[in-house]
């Protein structure tokens, strides 16, 4: 099974049932590209890194099982959304 090779992670306030939320502009606070580090997390899951943010996430079920953000574990009302992006759309062309 292959992995995606990066995600884009969304830090939204609070918790939102209705992810298209987190997408919209204005929706996250903080977003970061991750690339796949090639690692197994401490989670077991692919690690992804990028931009201050490590992230271990199952690749089944898009869930982020592990996640520090500038080296610290995410703050208290804060939560985390993730999308797949096109790696493909990242290259310089």
């Amino acid at each position: 099974m292959s992995h995606p090779q990066s995600y884009e992670i969304l830090l939204v306030p609070g918790f939102a049932e209705d992810t298209t939320e987190a997408t919209e502009p204005g929706g996250a606070i903080r977003s970061a590209v991750v690339a796949a580090t090639g690692e197994t997390g401490a989670s077991g899951y692919p690690r992804y890194s990028g931009e201050g943010v490590v992230a271990d996430i199952d690749p089944a079920t898009h869930t982020v099982e592990a996640l520090l953000v500038d080296g610290a574990e995410l703050d208290y009302g804060l939560s985390v959304r993730i999308k797949e992006t096109n790696a493909d759309s990242n290259a310089g062309g």
